[in-house]
């Protein structure tokens, strides 16, 4: 399975190391930032699975940072923060933090929160995971897609996209939500960007990519991978 994907944001750059460090030897792919422009810089290129939030930046505030967050995705938060006062551990919690964790706190217990937070939101199924359509089946986990047995070769941008409507077949997606979960929360990415990537995919993977029968629009919607 590939390596979960970890933010951290914290102004603390030693802390901040060795809990990467940490991360690191557990597997983890660990990502860092210091304040919440570069956060944000970040959760725009990039489709995290978990975020380690401090509550005190220089330019704006942990609170301020899950807010927007929630606005477009449920990527799981856990606050850590030498604020410990009920008032703010009842803060995160109604702004839409999974968990609180108050500084100073050992790697050990980081680490078992970390692991739990993902078992609850990902599962704990090392299975691998394959959806198939007509003559074509996608392997999520490895990475690797084929048409009626041969290679299909894909951007990585491609395969996101499929691998996200693979998870949701016979659902209609929204753009917007294929978007934020693409190309990443904070992404200034047009909806004519979607729509190219889905004409590379028909192309690709449709007989007729002009009447696609897998891969289709849901006017006013978005998209859908329907296989019936």
């Amino acid at each position: 399975m590939p390596n979960r994907k970890i933010l951290i944001i914290d102004d603390d750059a030693d802390l901040s190391m060795i809990i990467s460090d940490m991360l690191e030897s557990k597997d983890f792919a660990v990502s860092c930032a210091e304040s919440s422009e570069q956060a944000f810089d970040m959760l725009s290129q990039t489709n995290f699975d978990l975020i380690l939030l401090d509550i005190n930046l220089p330019d704006s505030s942990g609170f301020e940072i899950c807010r927007q967050l929630r606005e477009v995705s449920n990527v799981p938060v856990i606050f850590a923060s030498a604020r410990t006062s009920e008032t703010d551990r009842i803060t995160g919690f109604d702004i839409g933090g999974d968990d609180y964790l108050p500084k100073p706190y050992s790697m050990k217990e980081l680490l078992s929160r970390i692991n739990a937070l993902m078992r609850r939101t990902y599962g704990t199924s090392e299975k691998e995971r394959t959806v198939s359509f007509g003559d074509v089946s996608v392997n999520i986990t490895a990475r690797t897609v084929t048409r009626s047995g041969s290679p299909v070769s894909l951007s990585l941008r491609e395969f996101d996209l499929l691998a996200y409507l693979c998870e949701h077949k016979n659902e209609a997606v929204a753009k917007d939500k294929l978007i934020n979960e693409v190309w990443g929360a904070f992404s200034m990415v047009e909806p004519s960007t979607l729509t190219v990537h889905i004409r590379w995919l028909r192309e690709k993977l449709e007989a007729d990519p002009a009447k696609p029968a897998y891969i289709k629009t849901v006017w006013g919607v978005g998209y859908i991978l329907e296989d019936k």
